[in-house]
């Protein structure tokens, strides 16, 4: 199993979460109120798409069957973790997917 790859689902995963939860009103007027409100009505299919693209890569690190019971899975611990870290470090919760993409380049240029 490629580390790399898994934390690269639950990244996209977590991504995908994030987006869906930008989409709605309350949520963007709280977290992202600096940006373009044109921007939001493009959240809710980025993250279907992100969701989406997790999927492909679970199926990618496992076989199929057990690749959507890890989908699934890793869907349910993004959502938990931000659900946790939107109340109280929301500046944290919309740089983190930012972080771990720059953490994963660099990961995979220096192995």
């Amino acid at each position: 199993m490629s580390v790399s790859l898994f934390v690269a689902v639950f990244v996209v995963a977590y991504s995908g979460m994030l987006a869906c939860c930008l989409g709605m009103e309350r949520h963007w007027k709280k977290r992202a109120s600096r940006l373009p409100t044109s921007w939001r009505r493009y959240c809710r299919p980025l993250g279907v798409l992100l969701l989406a693209l997790a999927a492909y890569l679970a199926m990618q690190l496992w076989p199929l069957a057990m690749a959507w019971v890890a989908w699934l899975g890793l869907i349910s611990l993004s959502g938990l973790g931000l659900l946790f870290l939107l109340p109280y470090a929301p500046r944290l919760a919309l740089s983190l997917p930012v972080l771990a993409v720059v953490l994963l380049v660099i990961g995979a240029i220096w192995v």
